[in-house]
């Protein structure tokens, strides 16, 4: 596996307890979000390092996270129908900064949006969709810290699964590997991925989005 791990009581020691935050696997130039699907479509985009197939659709919203243990909260470990194969995506950190400058938040707050009907004009019109929820931790307990995930649409989807990514990586096997740690109460034996806070080098833009800072 090209991702480097740590044990999660070391992780955890290290990382912010609250705020809003963009933690996730990083080298230099590159980062990781992570997706999960049904064994087809995860099969197809491993082989061909890009997202499509028959059963594929880029006509809907797709949804991408940097955050291990939120994926993991959100495909129940690999668990959930049709999200059995957790797949990691290397993406340059700039495409990330990119897409974080098309996006709007997904519910309306005064502190970014003017009133109502500005933040309504962008969610019509923008392709990708921010929301900050709950982070988890092992076990699918929210914490205090709020993690991001971003929707994708349109020809910002288009770009992203076919044109952008770096790497696809099946991390499925190592999912579940680390799963029987968690079933069998073992934090001191969990490890998880290398996890750090990013920023975007452009510092408003973290502003814009809701980013602690």
């Amino acid at each position: 596996m090209k991702i480097k791990t740590e044990k999660y009581l070391q992780a955890n020691e290290i990382m912010p307890k609250e705020g809003q935050y963009i933690i996730g696997h990083q080298s230099e130039d590159e980062i990781v979000v992570y997706q999960a699907y049904k064994p087809s479509i995860a099969d197809y985009a491993v082989k061909h390092q890009i997202f499509g197939g028959s059963e594929y659709g880029y006509g809907r919203m797709s949804w991408i996270k940097p955050n291990f243990l939120w994926m993991m909260y959100r495909c129940g470990w690999a668990e959930k129908e049709n999200q059995e194969r957790v797949l990691a995506i290397w993406i340059k950190k700039k495409t990330l900064e990119d897409i974080l400058s098309q996006a709007v938040l997904s519910s309306f707050n005064p502190r970014y949006y003017k009133d109502r009907d500005v933040w309504k004009e962008e969610l019509d019109n923008k392709e990708v969709r921010l929301q900050w929820d709950p982070d988890h931790d092992p076990y699918g307990e929210k914490i205090s810290r709020r993690a991001i995930q971003l929707g994708l649409k349109g020809t910002v989807l288009q770009n992203f699964g076919k044109g952008q990514i770096s790497a696809i990586e099946d991390v499925t096997d190592y999912v579940r590997q680390q799963k029987k740690h968690v079933d069998s109460h073992r934090l001191d034996l969990l490890e998880v991925p290398v996890e750090r806070v990013w920023y975007p080098q452009d510092k408003t833009l973290g502003v814009k989005i809701g980013m602690t800072l």
